[in-house]
């Protein structure tokens, strides 16, 4: 199989080129020239296997170029008992007759990023030997919250690796903060951006585009490559959970083969979300994909009206991974539903750098409005379902699943559609404590890793271990740059 750029589909390369590039010279996107298909009995096969025979079953339809026992020992690898703390790795949890909760943070960043960032470097690593890659591979990441510490972990002493991740100064929680700035490791560097997340993104592209920075780090043995879900790397494992999900569902008698499921995503950079479209497209039976946001809504009202509008308010939510008006891996939705269009997407992307805005053709919104639904949520709205779902469910649940929850709950009053839900939940309520404490009541906070330990004292809920042993963590990272100043910090750190 051949991935090509979604701006020039005269672009091929293999799934190792893909990888190990990340981002397509053109500042395309890397996609899959064709969809494999799960056979008729696929599910079923699936339904009595572990999640990491899941995984391989998954991504070998789409490594051609790796081998199923490479794969196999890389899944054993990302998704052990040493790396998860659940054997199921991504539980479906039900809440209701009709609502289940994947939960997707039971891994050693405590975010749904773990899903696909402790695969990656095992794919890279292997990319590199199989494209004969003498260079070092420096790896860029821009973090709205949780792919930053998702990312160090995974790349953290993988041999032939360096990462910088670069993440919006006021923009991620405090936690998340001291997540990234205390990670270990002697090949990662830790950097806050002046702005918001869009800032730190856009910088990022600029570094890959970037052709005299190239050259500079060509000299000095290195290339570029993104641990960002722009990387094929990165969505390929997101689409093994939703899956998975599904043949947990039949395996525990809650469907039927071919019953029709929703999933209800919150997603800012829609990397979440197109896993599930391509789940879809690969035979799974989700009937509507579900996209929630929160105020920084620019996909919700895209989803509605097929214009793209990045021109808006920039808000600071309680849901700062969803803090995000340029969603990237739109552009890879684009080309499937344009069919293939290479023409038009590129058209639209110039028209979103150069006025911020673009709008689909009518053929597009057709396919638009017919598969997906879209809704917001507001920060008094989500404390609200943070609390009402600890009171009444006794389920515990952070600011971004909080959203979702409450678009799903819209979309059903709005629709009356009853077809059972899968709520993707994101991150580990103990990711923010501050929110999720005030949400259930509490006013009178703690100060640091304090909140920590208050919020187990006032849930009777331990705190994930990777979380728990952030107290007393050294400081290793304070750095800090405008956007204009990135390019200084790469070649500074690999000096």
């Amino acid at each position: 199989m051949y991935y090509v750029s979604t701006r020039n589909k005269a672009d091929r390369r293999t799934a190792a080129e893909a990888i190990a590039q990340g981002l397509a010279p053109d500042g395309g996107l890397l996609t899959p020239e064709v969809f494999p298909k799960l056979s008729q009995n696929a599910l079923e096969t699936m339904k009595d296997m572990s999640y990491q025979q899941r995984a391989v079953y998954i991504m070998n339809a789409y490594l051609d170029d790796f081998s199923a026992s490479e794969l196999s020992g890389f899944a054993d690898k990302a998704y052990g008992a040493d790396k998860f703390d659940v054997k199921a790795v991504a539980p479906v949890r039900e809440v209701d007759g009709n609502t289940y909760c994947l939960e997707l943070w039971h891994g050693p960043t405590c975010a749904f990023k773990d899903m696909a960032l402790q695969m990656l470097p095992h794919l890279l690593s292997a990319a590199l030997v199989k494209n004969q890659e003498e260079k070092t591979v420096c790896i860029l990441v821009a973090t709205s919250g949780d792919t930053g510490k998702a990312a160090l972990e995974g790349f953290r002493d993988v041999d032939k690796t360096r990462i910088l991740v670069f993440y919006p100064k006021d923009g991620v929680s405090a936690i998340q903060e001291l997540q990234m700035n205390t990670q270990v490791g002697d090949n990662v560097g830790v950097c806050s951006v002046a702005g918001n997340f869009d800032d730190a993104q856009s910088g990022v592209k600029k570094l890959f585009s970037d052709p005299e920075l190239r050259d500079k780090l060509a000299q000095r043995g290195y290339f570029l490559s993104s641990a960002n879900s722009i990387n094929w790397g990165r969505v390929l494992p997101q689409i093994v959970y939703y899956v998975s999900a599904y043949c947990d569902l039949m395996r525990d008698g809650k469907i039927q083969k071919g019953d029709p499921i929703n999933v209800c995503v919150p997603t800012g950079n829609f990397g979440n979300i197109l896993a599930a479209y391509y789940a879809r497209e690969m035979g799974v039976p989700i009937a509507k994909l579900i996209c929630a946001s929160d105020a920084n809504n620019v996909l919700t009202d895209f989803l509605k009206t097929g214009v793209y509008d990045r021109n808006r308010t920039f808000y600071n939510t309680l849901s700062p991974s969803m803090d995000i008006l340029i969603s990237s891996n739109l552009e890879r939705l684009l080309y499937t539903l344009s069919g293939d269009n290479d023409e038009e997407v590129r058209g639209y992307m110039a028209q979103l750098a150069e006025s911020g805005t673009y709008e689909v053709s009518e053929a597009l919104k057709g396919k638009l409005f017919k598969s997906f639904a879209a809704g917001y949520c507001g920060d008094a709205r989500t404390k609200e379902v943070i609390g009402a779902m600890w009171r009444e469910k006794r389920y515990l649940i952070d600011p971004h699943t909080a959203v979702a929850f409450d678009v799903l709950d819209q979309y059903r009053k709005e629709t009356g559609d009853s077809t059972p839900a899968v709520v993707v939940s994101t991150a580990s309520p103990f990711k923010f404590c501050d929110s999720v404490l005030n949400a259930i009541g509490v006013t009178d906070l703690a100060q640091g890793t304090g909140l920590i330990d208050q919020l187990t004292e006032t849930t009777g809920i331990a705190a994930p271990v990777p979380l728990a042993e952030l107290k007393g963590r050294e400081i290793r990272f304070n750095w800090s740059v405008t956007k204009e100043h990135m390019v200084d910090q790469v070649l500074n750190m690999l000096n």
